[in-house]
């Protein structure tokens, strides 16, 4: 799975993290640990040190003007279960993280000869063999009406707005294959021509970006909102197979927020 490589190293970096804090706070627990026995509905509470057996196994029995101790100890004892696990799935994850690679299946077929790759069926094609094929499928765009401005983006396609010839460029730029007002069919809804389709190499599915660039007039938010609730109903979800963008005349899309997206979902 392609992007498993970064997901190891921000669990791994969670879990050092994570591990810090446990550390942290062990150093400033207090000795021994908590007993509670219960008479009734009524717990008592003991707190168990090793300064003989009996206490130990007993404990001296807090009072109420004693109980602050209490807290401290119980998260003592959580803290040490918390640090066992973190770090045995430490070890695990770290272990794992220095060998794996991501094109590692893909690259087999890579390193064969020209000549060989004309017999061989790859299991994992190579991700340009995968975007080369998507970007085959024919499709049929949605027409321009008379006097719209003609904007033109890099790769010379032209697009609705300077915002999305701003996204378009961008993913150009950073060598992401996209699709342009390639329909698809919503349930409930009809057909819609997503701003740009990409398949996402961190998960190999279709991803549709939709750029809502006049959110403060209130007659094309309500027909973008029931468009973006479609996409939800039909199991489309942002940050899954969905880039969702948006602007008014106030706040404008900037390259910024364009390169966020794309280094969160895509790359």
């Amino acid at each position: 799975m392609y992007g498993l490589k970064k997901m190891l190293e921000l669990e791994e970096k969670k879990l050092k993290n994570i591990k810090q804090k446990i550390d942290e706070s062990l150093e400033s627990a207090p000795e021994g640990k908590i007993r509670i026995s219960s008479t009734g509905s009524y717990p008592m509470f003991f707190h168990c040190t090793n300064e003989n057996s009996k206490s130990r196994e007993i404990g001296e029995y807090i009072t109420k003007d004693k109980r602050d101790i209490i807290k401290p100890l119980v998260q003592k004892e959580y803290d040490q279960k918390m640090k066992r696990t973190v770090e045995k799935r430490l070890n695990q994850i770290q272990r794992l993280n220095a060998k794996y690679d991501d094109k590692e299946l893909e690259e087999i077929y890579n390193r064969l000869h020209p000549m060989k790759q004309r017999f061989v069926i790859p299991y994992e094609k190579p991700w340009q063999q995968k975007v080369t094929a998507w970007k085959l499928v024919p499709y049929t765009g949605k027409a321009f009406e008379p006097g719209t401005p003609e904007i033109y983006t890099k790769k010379g396609e032209r697009v609705r707005s300077k915002s999305e010839k701003l996204i378009a460029d961008t993913l150009f730029e950073m060598g992401i294959e996209y699709k342009y007002e390639c329909p698809i069919y919503l349930k409930g809804y009809g057909q819609v021509f997503p701003d740009f389709t990409i398949l996402s190499r961190k998960t190999g599915k279709e991803m549709y970006w939709e750029h809502e660039g006049r959110m403060d007039d209130p007659q094309y938010s309500e027909k973008a909102v029931r468009k973006i609730n479609s996409y939800f109903y039909n199991d489309i979800l942002p940050g899954d197979r969905l880039i969702l963008t948006f602007e008014t005349l106030g706040t404008v899309l900037n390259d910024r927020t364009i390169k966020k997206m794309i280094d969160s979902y895509l790359l």
